[in-house]
């Protein structure tokens, strides 16, 4: 049979306040006009994940439900309604595998129709002429990261992987590979309660490595620019200098890692990443270690995105930043800058100033991705990135060799 026109194929605006509604069916995604619905103050218990399959929608207001999920409750009460349809495809918190399979199935059809959108095909091969070129190696004895159970209940979700070839040395290389994380961590990982990003050197990391948890008056770390401290009291001390901050500008707007302090309320441990040595290098979503800090003669990344959301948005992150990368290094080589003592300044993976080095070596094209393995305590696996069937969200600008 012919398939089923869409039953309403006009409706922009649906406003149904306050009508004791106790379900929305997973039809609400064949309304494609769809921009904007205000179902708050009704008895909805769950939102469908089918609400992020409607194409146009902009606006949605959930308030006053009494929602299962408590997160999603807190969502709808403060987030934008981007960010409560990215956490509904994702297939919200704890759920298996055939909410991935799903997801994995959205993200197809998305790709197929950003496809089918594109130009034609003498236009297609000038982009794919112009795509950068990433190297994806099956090294057969990759890095492992062994999570501890502990983790589950804090913050679950870890994707890692080694990136090689990096050019940080010329000019305002590392100034801008700082300032493009921070400016991921505003967008697509939306102000790090989506997911953070940690970037460390490769030599610098001793493997195999740990993601746990500790408690805030164990856990130990020399956080970018500090000397080393207890979490517990590093929190503290970020605290009161965002009291002084305000005092000083009158006014609420703060800055650097002391906006993030909310994001670890109400929890009795905080996660980690240890390294073979014991040491913390990695204390999501706040900061990593001045021990594994990115320098302007780092060649090779140890990439590291962690997420209490879900493992989709941890991949989907990743492959930004690698095709972000990958673009610095290509703006670097064609702008041939020169080596400088340019003052960098910190960010989650950034520094102080380097010593100026001279002779700055062009980058080498294309960028290497090792895989990077991530088990559990019994060494099965759980997760291995770069897949197959990863950085494809990125596929439009990149062309990866596999």
């Amino acid at each position: 049979p012919p398939p089923r026109p869409p039953p309403l194929p006009l409706l922009a605006r649906l406003e149904a306040p306050g009508n004791r509604l106790e379900r929305l069916g997973d039809r609400i995604a064949e309304l494609p006009a769809l921009k904007s619905l205000d179902v708050s103050n009704n008895e909805l218990q769950e939102l469908p994940a089918a609400l992020a399959d409607c194409p146009r929608l902009k606006e949605a207001n959930f308030r006053g439900n009494q929602l299962k999920d408590k997160r999603l409750e807190k969502m709808v009460n403060g987030c934008q309604t981007k960010s409560i349809l990215e956490y509904l495809r994702a297939g919200g918190r704890g759920k298996g595998k055939a909410e991935n399979t799903r997801e994995e199935a959205r993200k197809k059809k998305r790709e197929k129709q950003q496809k089918k959108n594109g130009g034609d095909g003498e236009q297609d091969e000038v982009e794919e002429a112009s795509k950068l070129l990433v190297k994806v190696l099956h090294v057969s004895t990759p890095l492992v990261v062994k999570v501890s159970p502990g983790v589950k209940d804090v913050r679950p979700f870890i994707v890692c992987c080694v990136l090689k070839g990096v050019n940080l040395k010329p000019g305002n290389a590392l100034k801008r590979f700082l300032s493009a994380q921070t400016k991921l961590h505003e967008d697509i990982c939306e102000k790090r309660t989506a997911a953070t990003i940690a970037t460390h050197d490769l030599q610098l990391i001793k493997g195999p490595l740990v993601y746990d948890v500790q408690p805030p008056e164990e856990l130990k770390i020399t956080p970018l620019g500090r000397k080393e401290i207890k979490a517990k009291d590093l929190l503290r001390q970020l605290q009161l200098e965002a009291e002084e901050q305000r005092k000083q500008k009158k006014r609420q707007n703060i800055s650097g890692l002391h906006k993030y302090l909310q994001l670890l309320d109400g929890k009795d441990h905080y996660p980690c990443l240890v390294d073979a040595e014991g040491g913390v290098i990695s204390f999501p979503p706040i900061t990593n270690s001045e021990k594994t800090k990115i320098r302007k003669e780092t060649r090779d990344l140890f990439l590291e995105v962690t997420s209490d959301t879900s493992l989709q948005i941890c991949k989907d992150v990743m492959d930004t930043l690698i095709l972000k990368i990958a673009e610095l290094n290509r703006f670097t080589v064609e702008r041939k800058e020169d080596s400088g003592s340019d003052s960098e300044p910190d960010a989650l993976c950034g520094a102080r100033n380097s010593n100026p080095s001279p002779d700055a070596q062009p980058a080498s094209l294309p960028l290497v991705v090792e895989q990077v393995r991530v088990v559990d305590t019994d060494g099965n696996l759980k997760v291995l990135y770069p897949s197959k069937t990863d950085l494809a969200t990125v596929s439009s600008l990149l062309t990866v060799l596999r």
